[in-house]
């Protein structure tokens, strides 16, 4: 095998951090790589009640790139048990993400937020692991959410910390439509 073939396989990437982008960030790979005619799949975890503005773009992109909200929105954390409902939908989210996977019909998936549904408990990083070690070679997977288990991020290939510097919420400017949504 020459250096060119060894050279060429799918990527694991995380994006993790306290800090904004992460999400923005892997869209803007996605977008890069539907460019260049890959065949991208954005899976959102626990969105689901907000209507965000990569919707209608991702939609204009079709068949070459598609989304799909997976959850409901937001879910209580910080000691209140999981909802049983949202505790069902990551679940089917994980399920439809390693059939996705394994099917070998796209070049790039985007798992977003998955980083938050293992940090909540709500999905086991050995699974998520296991799944991505053994997914069709030339697929890149990226991974988005703060606290990103040790266990993927020794598995990835890129790990991408985002911080805060900075933010416009401390100053009581609230999110903005076509930068935040």
């Amino acid at each position: 095998m020459d250096q060119t073939e060894t050279q060429r396989r799918g990527l694991i990437l995380i994006n993790t951090g306290p800090g904004k982008g992460k999400t923005t960030a892997a869209l803007g790979t996605a977008l890069r790589a539907a460019g260049n005619g890959m065949r991208v799949l954005v899976l959102q975890f626990l969105k689901g009640s907000w209507h965000y503005g990569e919707l209608d773009s991702i939609a204009r992109l079709a068949p070459d790139m598609e989304i799909r909200q997976l959850g409901r929105g937001f879910v209580k954390v910080g000691g209140a048990e999981a909802d049983p409902e949202d505790l069902a939908l990551v679940a089917d989210a994980w399920r439809v993400s390693a059939e996705a996977i394994a099917s070998g019909e796209y070049d790039l998936i985007v798992l977003d937020e998955i980083n938050y549904a293992i940090s909540y408990g709500m999905l086991d990083p050995e699974v998520v692991a296991k799944v991505l070690q053994d997914r069709p070679e030339m697929l890149h997977v990226i991974l988005t959410g703060r606290s990103a288990h040790p266990t993927l991020v020794a598995l990835a290939d890129t790990v991408t910390e985002m911080r805060e510097v900075k933010h416009a919420y401390q100053k009581g400017i609230l999110a903005q439509k076509g930068i935040e949504f």
